[in-house]
C-alpha cells in the first residue's frame, strides 16, 4: 500500500473516499464542520434522521455528497472531541479500515484532525497507528490457495495532516508501514503448512532476508555443530525428527559502531506433536503456530531491514520439530545443556524451553545488552493472562518495565508475571540439577525460572506468547504478535 502524507486534500482521486471523524455534541468539529458547510449541511440531515452517530467506531459511508472531492464519504464516529485513549484511537482505525474494504475504495483520504489526539501522544503516533491498522486490515494468506484475491483492494491512503506535523508524520507512517509488513511476514511464517515450514525452510529464509541489505547477514547452525557445542537439550528435541533441527542466527549492524546488540530469540518448534508425551488429536493442528516466537523474530528482523535503524541487533531463531520417533526423548531421560547443567526431561511436550535453554547459552557470545526470548511456551499463561496479554518475566525490573510500556504505545499488551526465587524449587529433581517443569501450579512462572537459570550473563526478558500468537476457530491463523512491540523496543534503543 502507498501511504502519501499532505498538507492538504488532493484533488478528486478516482474511486476514493474521504474519512473524517464525527464528534459527540452539538457543534460539529473539524473536518466535519467545514464538509458539513460545503455539502449543504448533509451531516447535519443525517444526524437527524439518525443514520450518522458520533459513538467509538460506528460508521456510515455516504456516495457522490455534493463539495467533496471524493466518490464516498465515510463518517467515523469518534466519541468526545479531545478525550480519546489509545485503545479509542486505534477502534477508530480498525472501524476506518472494516469499513473502507467493504466498499471497494481502492483509495482513502484521512482527515487526521487534531481533535482525535489521544493525551500525551505526538501526531507522529497517530500516523503510525494508523498506518499499522490499515496494512494490517489488508492481509490475506493465500500461499496454499488458488483463489482470487479480493477483486477491489485499498491501493493508497492520503493521510492529511497540519502543515507543522508532515515531516513527523511521514516518517511515522513509513515506520507503521515497515512494522506491518513485518507482522505481515510473520503470519505468513506461522500460517504455512508444517510440512513445508520445516527449520530447513526457515534458514532458507533468513539466507533470503540477508540479501536484502548488506547490514544483515546469517549463520546457520547444523546438528553438527551444536554437537560439538555441547547442545545436549536442543538435540534431544529434534532428535525424534527427520527434520534436523537449525540454530538460525541473524545479525544486523546498523549503528556502524561496536556496541553491544539487543537479542531476540525465538522459540521456533515448527511442529509440536508433544513427542513421546503426545498431545490429543483434537486441535493438534494448531501445533503448526508452536513457531510463532521466531515468526515474530523474523518479522522484526524483516522491519528492520525496511527501517535500517541505527542500532545493532541479532535474531536467533532456535528450530527444531518434535516428533515420537523411536529415537525420541523419553520421559526420565537426562540431558547436558551447553552450559553444563543436567536437566531431567519429565515431559516431552516441554520441548520449547529445552531448545530455548541451550541457545540462551549460545548468544552470550554476543556480549548483548539485552536478551529477550518470545515463546509459545505454556498452555498455563493462556489460563493467566487468556488470548489478550502476552507474559513477561524478567530478571530486570527495568527491562520489563521498557517492555510493558512498548506493549501499551503499541496496544500490542503484555503484563509482568513474578519471578521470585521461592518458585524455583518446583524444579527440583532427584537425578539432575533439574526437571524440565515444575507441575501445574504456576506452570507459566516455573517455565520461566527454568530458563532463568540460562540467562544469568546478561539481562533477560521472556516473553510468553501462547494466547496471543494465533486465533483458533473461524478466524483461524498466526497475528503476527508481539511484532509490533519487540519493534517498539528496538526503535526506542536505535
Amino acid at each position: 500500500m502507498d501511504i502519501k502524507v499532505t498538507e492538504s486534500a488532493p484533488a478528486k482521486p478516482s474511486n476514493a473516499c474521504l474519512v473524517i471523524p464525527l464528534h459527540a455534541g452539538k457543534k460539529l468539529h473539524g473536518t466535519a464542520a467545514d464538509v458539513n458547510k460545503r455539502s449543504g449541511n448533509a451531516l447535519t440531515r443525517a444526524l437527524k434522521r439518525g443514520d450518522a452517530s458520533s459513538d467509538a467506531g460506528k460508521t456510515l459511508m455516504l456516495h457522490e455528497v455534493d463539495g467533496v472531492n471524493a466518490e464516498r464519504l465515510l463518517v467515523v464516529g469518534a466519541g468526545e472531541a479531545n478525550k480519546m485513549g489509545r485503545a479509542d484511537f486505534r477502534r477508530y482505525c480498525t472501524a476506518l479500515a472494516d469499513s473502507v474494504n467493504q466498499c471497494g475504495a481502492t483509495a482513502i483520504v484521512v482527515q487526521l484532525d487534531s481533535s482525535l489526539f489521544v493525551v500525551d501522544e505526538e501526531a507522529a503516533w497517530h500516523a503510525q497507528t494508523l498506518a499499522i491498522v490499515l496494512v494490517e486490515s489488508q492481509y490475506e494468506f493465500t500461499l496454499h490457495s488458488k483463489q482470487k484475491t479480493s477483486a477491489k483492494r485499498l491501493k493508497k491512503c492520503t493521510l492529511v495532516v497540519d502543515k507543522k506535523q508532515a515531516r513527523a508524520c511521514t516518517a511515522a507512517a513509513k515506520t507503521g508501514q515497515a512494522i506491518a509488513n513485518g507482522q505481515a511476514y510473520a503470519r505468513d511464517l506461522g500460517n504455512l503448512a508444517p510440512n513445508i515450514c520445516t527449520p530447513t525452510y526457515l534458514a532458507k529464509q533468513a539466507q533470503a532476508l540477508a540479501k536484502s541489505t548488506p547490514k544483515l547477514t546469517a549463520k546457520i547452525l547444523t546438528e553438527a555443530q551444536m554437537e560439538k557445542l555441547g547442545m545436549g537439550a536442543f538435540l534431544s528435541v529434534s532428535r525424534g525428527s527427520r527434520q534436523e533441527g537449525r540454530l538460525i542466527c541473524m545479525e544486523y549492524r546498523g549503528s556502524g559502531k561496536k556496541t553491544k546488540p539487543t537479542v531476540l530469540l525465538g522459540k521456533g518448534v515448527t511442529f509440536d506433536t508433544g513427542g513421546i508425551s503426545i498431545k490429543p488429536s483434537a486441535s493438534m493442528d494448531e501445533m503448526k503456530f508452536d513457531m510463532c516466537g521466531a515468526a515474530s523474530v523474523f518479522g522484526a528482523m524483516r522491519a528492520i531491514t525496511e527501517l535500517l535503524p541505527k542500532c545493532d541487533v541479532v535474531g536467533v531463531v532456535a528450530a527444531a520439530e518434535n516428533m515420537p520417533d523411536g529415537d525420541a526423548s523419553r520421559p526420565g531421560d537426562v540431558v547436558t545443556t551447553m552450559s553444563g547443567q543436567t536437566v531431567e526431561i519429565l515431559n516431552t511436550d516441554a520441548e520449547g524451553r529445552l531448545v530455548l535453554c541451550d541457545s540462551l547459552t549460545y548468544v552470550e557470545r554476543y556480549k548483548p545488552a539485552a536478551v529477550i526470548d518470545v515463546a509459545t511456551l505454556t498452555g498455563a499463561c493462556v489460563v493467566a493472562l487468556g488470548k489478550v496479554t502476552t507474559a513477561i518475566m524478567s530478571n530486570d525490573d527495568n527491562l520489563a518495565d521498557t517492555l510493558y510500556k512498548a506493549g501499551q504505545t503499541t496496544g500490542d499488551l503484555a503484563w509482568q508475571l513474578p519471578l521470585w526465587d521461592e518458585y524455583q524449587s518446583q524444579l527440583d529433581s532427584n537425578f539432575a540439577d533439574m526437571g524440565n517443569i515444575g507441575g501445574s501450579p504456576a506452570g507459566a512462572i516455573t517455565a520461566g525460572c527454568f530458563l532463568s537459570r540460562f540467562a544469568k550473563a546478561y539481562k533477560w526478558a521472556h516473553l510468553d506468547i501462547a494466547g496471543v500468537a494465533w486465533k483458533s476457530g473461524g478466524e483461524k491463523g498466526a497475528t503476527g504478535r508481539p511484532v509490533p512491540l519487540l519493534m517498539e523496543y528496538v526503535l526506542n534503543n536505535a
